[in-house]
């Protein structure tokens, strides 16, 4: 570890760069740990839900916008829910 500050120390147009990547690395990282503990639809282990949709709320949209749209259930997945259970 040394040796990468030295080079650093040597080379200070790297310092920007090793900056940058360390950001979007912690980005990327932040933003996938986000969405795993926040978002329903993001699913890690398949055996205990393996339906997650049937636990979304019909009456939210789950879109970044929607605009002039209404949810309401349809009548054929609720009678094949129905016939399934």
């Amino acid at each position: 570890m040394g040796g990468f500050f030295r080079m650093l120390g040597k080379r200070k147009e790297l310092i920007p760069l090793v900056g940058f990547m360390t950001l979007a690395a912690t980005g990327a990282t932040s933003a996938s740990l986000y969405f795993l503990c926040t978002k329903p639809d993001v699913i890690v282990n398949k055996t205990s839900n393996p339906e997650p949709w049937e636990r979304l709320d019909p009456s939210k949209p789950q879109k970044f916008i929607t605009i002039n749209q209404e949810w309401k259930p349809v009548e054929e997945l609720e009678l094949v829910k129905k016939l399934t259970k």
